[in-house]
C-alpha cells in the first residue's frame, strides 16, 4: 500500500474541473484503487508503517516556514518513516517539508515566484539515481511555487536545478526524494494556476504560450512507485 499524504486542497474552480491534489497524484503514480490510502495531514491520524510500500507527499497552498502544528506532526511521522526504511517522495510543499525536516533551510525565493512550464537540468549525481537516471539531462516540467529550498540538508544530494531555482530535486540517503516542480500536473492544471495568478505575472503571454506537455516529468511518480515495489 502507498500513503498519499494530502497537505491541502487546490483552488475550488480547479477541483471542480480536474479533481484535487490526491487525484492528480494517484493518476500520475499509476496506482490502482486498492493500492493506496489518502491521509489528510491536517485532520487524520497517521498510520503505522506496516504494509506501507512508500509515501508520496502532495503540494499545498500553505507555507512550510509557518511550522504549523500539523506540519510539525507530519515532520515527526516522516522522520519515523525514514527510520523504518519507508521510501518517501515529496512534491513542491512536500519537497520543502522534507528539506526542512532533515535540517535544510526553506524560505521565499529572493526573486519571487516561479510558474509555468520550465526547463529542468539534471546534475551528474542524477545519472546514478534510481529514479532520475533514465531521464534526459534537460526536460520540461510544470512549476508554481513561492518558497524554495535555499540550503539542502548536509546529507542530501542535489539532483536537478535550473537557471532560476537552485534546487529542483534532491535525494536524502537511499530512498527519500523531493522535487520542487510538479510531476502530477498536466497542461490544464498549470493553466488554472497561471490564470489564477495572472495579475502578478509580468510576462503572462509568454508564460501561457510556453505551457506544453511534460511527459518526462509526468513519468517520475510512476518511477518512484516502481522503485518501491521491486
Amino acid at each position: 500500500m502507498f500513503v498519499i499524504l494530502k497537505m491541502g486542497d487546490t483552488m475550488r474552480q480547479c477541483a471542480q474541473k480536474y479533481g484535487d491534489f490526491e487525484h492528480w497524484t494517484i493518476k500520475a503514480a499509476g496506482l490502482n484503487s486498492d493500492g493506496f490510502k489518502v491521509i489528510d495531514a491536517k485532520k487524520d491520524e497517521f498510520p503505522t508503517f506496516e504494509n506501507i510500500h512508500g509515501i508520496i507527499i502532495t503540494g499545498s497552498h500553505d507555507m512550510v516556514t509557518d511550522r504549523l502544528e500539523w506540519m510539525e506532526k507530519s515532520s515527526k511521522w516522516l522522520k519515523d518513516a525514514d527510520k523504518n526504511d519507508i521510501p518517501i517522495f515529496g512534491v513542491c510543499f512536500g519537497h520543502q517539508l522534507l528539506a526542512q525536516t532533515f535540517g535544510g533551510v526553506v524560505a521565499n525565493h529572493p526573486e519571487g515566484p516561479e510558474i509555468g512550464t520550465i526547463s529542468i537540468n539534471l546534475t551528474d549525481e542524477a545519472l546514478n539515481d534510481p529514479i532520475f537516471k533514465d531521464l534526459p539531462q534537460i526536460f520540461l516540467a510544470h512549476a508554481t511555487h513561492t518558497q524554495s529550498v535555499l540550503k539542502l540538508p548536509k546529507n542530501a544530494v542535489l539532483l536537478a536545478s535550473n537557471c532560476y531555482e537552485g534546487c529542483h530535486a534532491f535525494r536524502i540517503g537511499k530512498s527519500v526524494w523531493g522535487v520542487q516542480f510538479h510531476p502530477e500536473h498536466d497542461e490544464n492544471i498549470i493553466k488554472e494556476y497561471v490564470n489564477a495568478q495572472s495579475k502578478n505575472i509580468k510576462n503572462l503571454p509568454m508564460v501561457l504560450h510556453g505551457i506544453c506537455q511534460t511527459p518526462y516529468a509526468n513519468s517520475i511518480l510512476k518511477k518512484f512507485v516502481d522503485f518501491c515495489v521491486v
